[in-house]
């Protein structure tokens, strides 16, 4: 590897953390907005429909499932793509007939 690949791949790898590190803040901030339409729309339901079926476990099922889905982008695995993997990448695409 040439020092500009390995500037290269260093540069990659800043990008990715502060991608992964401002998913994590935006996960966080989500959960607060989470709690808040909770409260509200069970707020909702208690003043106008207290003994009906409690319709704002869709809401609140809803926002989970985006939120389990924010937390994987944030905390799930996440692999850099290097230069190295592009070529190996690159070297197996061209060892295929037809390719």
């Amino acid at each position: 590897m040439t020092t500009n690949s390995n500037v290269t791949d260093s540069e990659r790898v800043r990008k990715q953390a502060y991608r992964r590190l401002k998913a994590q803040r935006d996960f966080f901030r989500f959960l607060l907005v989470w709690a808040a339409v909770a409260a509200i729309v069970s707020a909702v339901w208690a003043l106008a429909t207290p003994n009906a079926f409690f319709w704002p476990i869709f809401v609140i099922g809803g926002m989970g499932i985006a939120a389990m889905f924010m937390a994987i982008d944030a905390w799930g695995p996440g692999k850099v793509i290097t230069e190295a993997d592009i070529d190996a990448e690159v070297q197996r695409m061209s060892r295929r007939p037809g390719a």
